[in-house]
């Protein structure tokens, strides 16, 4: 049976673990549903391992929508969620429901992601809401603001860590269902888990959460940088390079 919002809640009040992956293709999100992963995010990181840029900035709305149409065809029983990329939502309410309204009519997605968590995003969160648009939230290190906070681990303070609090809280009251974690500590991480109730899902963010996500190249070993927090589970780049020569070697002797 297909994966679902009112599943993933349930599992966080029954402490089952949730796995989830990136997809940004059909033949890898064909695999990770296949294989049993519980969540699919068509990410905005495919930015940077599907098309080459530095950051996630350059990614436009078409962008996300042609990937995750790519990625539905291939999941049939994860739940997909799909990023919502930068100045699709932040300009305005009314820009973000359209944004958001393109990306349900136009994909299988049964959720979308927004970054941030200060009043102005949560009250646009509050609004797609009530327009029936089921949200995931994401405070911590968010990569749209990479030029205003870099790459570093959040909450590193008493007093950042209780602003990320803040914003959880602030997010669970304009009716997220659920809420990305990334690279914060892990105390934190653990902390806003027990105290909110819809599931927390952690990247570089501890053991603590209701469930953990990576950008799958870094798992399989095909990006060029990999995150500290990534586990590397098999170094596919080095593979396909040697399988490639290998190939080029046997077309170039005719064997």
């Amino acid at each position: 049976m297909p994966v679902s919002i009112a599943q993933i809640q349930k599992w966080k009040h029954q402490k089952k673990p949730i796995a989830a992956l990136t997809a940004s293709d059909y033949a890898i999100a064909k695999l990770l549903d296949k294989a049993g992963v519980d969540m699919i995010l068509v990410g905005d990181s495919l930015a940077m391992v599907a098309l080459g840029y530095k950051n996630t900035l350059p990614v436009t709305l078409d962008d996300m929508i042609r990937h995750a149409q790519a990625v539905g065809r291939g999941v049939d029983n994860a739940l997909l969620i799909v990023d919502m990329p930068f100045l699709s939502y932040q300009i305005s309410a009314e820009e973000a429901m359209r944004s958001a309204g393109r990306i349900f009519k136009e994909t299988d997605a049964r959720g979308i992601k927004l970054e941030g968590g200060y009043p102005d995003m949560v009250e646009t969160i509050r609004k797609l809401v009530q327009a029936g648009m089921p949200v995931m939230g994401h405070v911590g290190l968010t990569p749209q603001s990479v030029h205003r906070i870099g790459y570093r681990v959040q909450g590193g303070t008493p007093d950042t860590a209780e602003e990320i609090l803040h914003q959880s809280k602030a997010l669970v009251e304009a009716g997220i269902f659920a809420l990305l974690l990334e690279n914060i500590p892990a105390d934190l991480a653990t902390k806003i888990t027990e105290l909110i109730p819809v599931p927390t899902i952690g990247i570089g963010a501890g053991q603590g959460c209701d469930g953990q996500i990576l950008v799958t190249h870094d798992v399989l070993g095909l990006s060029d940088w990999q995150p500290p927090f990534a586990r590397k589970y098999v170094d596919l780049q080095s593979s396909i390079t040697e399988v490639v020569k290998q190939y080029c070697q046997d077309v170039r002797t005719k064997s």
